[in-house]
């Protein structure tokens, strides 16, 4: 039977990031996508002009109409927006142990709140302990430790600190700084591995989605961890560099683009 993962996220108006975002990846590396939007965003290149969450209900009734019918290899989360969201995701996360990679999403690269402050805490209390792999960026990684990461030595005490929390792994990505991620297991003892990569070139605007839905894509697929996100990363690379000239802001990856690539765990 083919696989089927899903995405609980956000939708972006102008198609760049979010859900949009999910499915294409999905899509592009031969898995049938299924979702839960928590939000409608009117978004574009430019930023995120507003945003119209979801009740926490509706939220969870797409969660269990997807649950009824469709055996779910791998989720994903991304933006969620308000604790009421977080809560009923982790709710039925819980009850169903599906695995899952948590975007920490809590803003949106091209400008804009994306996670209210408040349910900050909630992510970290019901969610993150459920979480597979936690996957922040520099800046999501200081919203939930208090730790600016600067470097690998920081990186890692950050990892450390969210691995505490109760996930099983923890990847800091480190796009922002010297394109290395990091990512951190837990077990006895915890190990570490730096995971290098490259700059490139082209628009970004919905990369951070686009890197996660791959690594649940490739986790999905029975990959490694560290061979997976090895695989997600090679792939926002090639989707970067074909990235669409749309848009008079920053322009969207396309994973169309970086689909030769596909799940068959090639490097």
């Amino acid at each position: 039977m083919d696989k089927t993962v899903l995405a609980i996220g956000g939708s972006d108006s102008g198609g760049g990031a979010g859900i949009q975002a999910d499915i294409k990846t999905f899509s592009a590396l031969g898995l049938h996508g299924t979702c839960a939007i928590t939000a409608v965003t009117a978004q574009n290149t430019l930023g995120v002009q507003q945003v119209f969450p979801l009740p926490a209900r509706a939220v969870s009734a797409q969660l269990q109409s997807v649950i009824d019918d469709f055996s779910i290899a791998f989720a994903k989360t991304g933006m969620l927006h308000s604790s009421d969201i977080v809560e009923a995701a982790a709710q039925i996360l819980r009850r169903t142990a599906i695995p899952f990679v948590l975007d920490p999403v809590i803003e949106a690269e091209a400008g804009g709140r994306l996670l209210r402050p408040e349910a900050v805490a909630s992510l970290k209390e019901h969610l993150i302990p459920l979480a597979y792999v936690v996957v922040p960026n520099i800046f999501e990684a200081r919203a939930l430790t208090g730790i600016a990461v600067r470097d690998m030595e920081s990186s890692l005490l950050a990892a450390g600190r969210i691995l505490d929390m109760g996930p099983k792994a923890v990847i800091v990505k480190g796009g922002h700084l010297d394109c290395t991620d990091l990512l951190v297991e837990s077990g006895e003892p915890v190990r570490a591995s730096a995971l290098a990569g490259e700059r490139v070139a082209g628009g970004n605007h919905g990369v951070g989605c686009t890197y996660s839905a791959a690594l649940t894509c490739f986790l999905a697929c029975g990959h490694s961890l560290r061979h997976a996100a090895l695989l997600a990363k090679r792939f926002a690379e090639g989707a970067i560099a074909g990235s669409m000239n749309v848009g008079r802001g920053v322009g969207p990856v396309s994973q169309r683009a970086a689909a030769g690539r596909g799940c068959d765990g090639k490097l």
